[in-house]
């Protein structure tokens, strides 16, 4: 199942070579920073729990849940509707339905430039229109989304909410923003603002919480030092990762860069 989001550090490129890694077998998968969810459609967990703190990235997750075929349909008017003044519009508008906030996000992901969705701090999309003009994808599958949310809970909130519901033989899966400096790739400053080394910390802790519990635990982060030591600390594996990065605007800045992959003792999962 082909995520319908493009995101900041989506995991696609992760699932096509790593995938195998993951356990076959777990109880409840949980993913505290959902993001375009690459993993989860990759798994297509029975049973789970996702969030992230971005608002309307939820309740876009919600809509297709409670109603994909009305998120479609407005896709399809903002498909008819599309041009460089018609982008713009949107993007300045602040639509107050449920669907509609669902449709704009969706819309403004697949048509802004470089389709990446990304917010100021003062929580204001400022991206300018990118050159794909393709809204409605020949990989759409809101209907079978819909579906695989059904046993879904879907959460607003802090990921230490959403770690903290990891029991024996769940499954989370964890891939925060990236808060050191990872070869320029535009989103240090950024991620800083939004993800502290305080909240690094605060992660750290709550997937040894989660470990202790019982759960199977998988992370990604930076190929940084303080953070080998941080989770080295707590007693988590790691494995070191290289792929291709393409997020920034400078095609000189898109090189190889490494990450690291956290993790426990994977039983029924297979690491590189």
């Amino acid at each position: 199942m082909i995520p319908f989001l493009k995101w900041a550090g989506g995991k696609r490129w992760f699932t096509k070579k790593f995938g195998e890694i993951f356990p076959q077998r777990y109880n409840t998968y949980i993913e505290p920073f959902i993001g375009g969810g690459s993993v989860f459609f990759y798994l297509k967990p029975n049973r789970a729990i996702i969030g992230d703190i971005n608002e309307e990235l939820v309740l876009t997750y919600r809509s297709i849940k409670e109603n994909w075929a009305k998120v479609n349909e407005l896709l399809e008017v903002h498909q008819r509707n599309h041009s460089n003044d018609y982008y713009y519009l949107v993007r300045e508008s602040i639509p107050h339905d449920q669907y509609e906030k669902a449709a704009r996000l969706i819309y403004l992901n697949r048509t802004c430039f470089n389709g990446i969705y990304r917010v100021n701090l003062q929580g204001v999309f400022n991206v300018p229109k990118g050159t794909k003009d393709s809204v409605i994808l020949d990989s759409d599958n809101f209907e079978g989304i819909s579906q695989l949310l059904t046993n879904t809970q879907i959460w607003n909130a802090d990921f230490e909410f959403l770690i903290n519901n990891a029991n024996q033989d769940d499954l989370v899966f964890a891939d925060p923003p990236y808060t050191v400096r990872h070869n320029q790739n535009g989103f240090i400053k950024y991620n800083e603002n939004l993800f502290s080394w305080n909240d690094q910390l605060r992660l750290a802790d709550a997937l040894l919480r989660a470990k202790q519990r019982g759960a199977i635990v998988i992370a990604t982060n930076a190929n940084h030092q303080l953070l080998r030591e941080l989770y080295q600390e707590r007693g988590f594996e790691i494995n070191t990762v290289s792929r291709y990065s393409s997020i920034s605007a400078d095609p000189k800045k898109r090189n190889q860069y490494e990450e690291i992959i956290v993790h426990t003792n994977l039983e029924g999962g297979r690491l590189i």
